[in-house]
């Protein structure tokens, strides 16, 4: 207004009309601490949430860290690669503890373990487990059977082997060559190959053999897997393990990797197919039962091996093919010998489409005997292995 000589003083920051030049500085001073304030808080909490998804970062790498190193202590306890002892170390130990339950005497005790020693000094199985004749009783049985059985084919003679204290539940891979072996020590063809190999080997004796087709030169991707050693280990054995170690007997087998079912439901009808091709081909004709001179097949899927000793063609077509388990104890494969059976016990041994029903399936079958030249050259080519892939 006229005539009023008050001077006015106005914030440059929100306007604010001060009539003292001191009270306007002290205002602008507020303003400049608040914003000055505002900016540290804003880059305090920056730094903070920083700080807190960093902390948060380690944690979980540290847990994941964790997680890894257990999961693969597992896996080294899972395939026997954790130093804990081999075949030997079990056998005892198991034994002890049956001593101990009351289920073994002292001197059983004694004698089993001189027992073991001795077949370990002489690298041979205790025969202990094996249970021979039941491909005989089969074919005896398939000739009387008349109900749904259209054409059976079975491999030549197979003994059964199934796990010991010392390797059960890691053991049936070794127990599953034995079974392939014991056929193939009874076909004159193979005499040539396996002249040094007139018994069945024991475990540790397998695992010494593996180890020596690898030093051959036999799948070194496979061998440093398990550090080029299985010998007093209890590691699992494979499908490419089985394939080295028959080739460097110059014995000539294939492997044939089912990598996806390819039937509805997860099954695998392509497998049942090759298994009666392999057995039928040069087995045609009008019999029911067809008693083959074709060994018996290595048939492998994640964590467990079995061993094809047949396959069933059912009046109405379907396929059934017929397994040895080394999961299977003697006592109940005993049961398949007796020649009244009425086929009852034959459920530990089938199993159709909709029985094997694994992600993945790869069998070892044998064809015949190799040259020195040609296994030098699967040798060669085994350091690049792959398996032939069924579409």
């Amino acid at each position: 207004d006229e005539g009023n000589d008050e001077q006015l003083y106005e914030c440059p920051m929100c306007s604010l009309t001060c009539t003292n030049i001191q009270i306007l500085e002290e205002h602008v001073d507020l303003h400049l601490e608040e914003h000055s304030f505002s900016e540290g808080g804003n880059l305090r909490d920056l730094e903070l949430a920083q700080w807190l998804q960093t902390e948060e970062d380690n944690r979980q790498r540290s847990e994941e860290e964790k997680r890894e190193k257990e999961e693969f202590k597992k896996l080294q306890r899972q395939y026997g690669l954790d130093n804990s002892g081999g075949y030997k170390q079990q056998f005892l130990k198991n034994m002890e503890r049956e001593v101990d339950r009351g289920r073994m005497q002292p001197f059983e005790y004694h004698k089993r373990r001189a027992d073991m020693m001795e077949c370990l000094a002489f690298g041979i199985d205790d025969g202990k487990t094996k249970t021979s004749g039941v491909i005989e009783a089969l074919c005896k049985y398939y000739q009387n059977e008349n109900k749904d059985v259209r054409h059976v084919w079975l491999s030549t003679g197979v003994d059964h082997f199934h796990s010991s204290l010392g390797d059960k539940g890691w053991g049936c891979g070794y127990r599953n060559f034995q079974m392939l072996l014991s056929s193939l020590l009874q076909n004159s063809l193979y005499n040539d190959c396996l002249k040094d190999t007139t018994v069945i080997p024991g475990i540790p004796k397998i695992q010494s053999m593996i180890e020596d087709a690898w030093r051959e030169g036999f799948d070194p991707h496979g061998a440093s897997h398990f550090n080029n050693r299985l010998h007093g280990s209890k590691a699992w054995i494979g499908a490419c393990e089985i394939y080295s170690l028959l080739t460097s007997l110059r014995i000539k087998c294939q492997i044939i990797d089912f990598h996806k079912p390819t039937g509805p439901m997860g099954t695998h009808p392509r497998l049942f197919e090759w298994v009666l091709r392999y057995y039928s081909i040069d087995n045609e004709g009008g019999a029911k039962v067809l008693c083959t001179s074709k060994p018996p097949i290595y048939l492998q899927h994640q964590g467990h091996s079995r061993t094809i000793v047949g396959i069933e063609e059912k009046k109405n077509k379907t396929l059934c093919l017929l397994l040895f388990d080394p999961g299977c104890p003697s006592q109940e494969m005993q049961k398949l010998l007796k020649q009244n059976s009425d086929g009852t016990s034959l459920k530990l041994l089938r199993k159709f489409v909709g029985s094997l029903k694994e992600k993945q399936y790869q069998i070892v079958a044998v064809d015949g005997v190799l040259s020195l030249e040609e296994k030098a050259a699967r040798c060669r080519s085994s350091q690049v292995l792959t398996s032939e892939k069924i579409p």
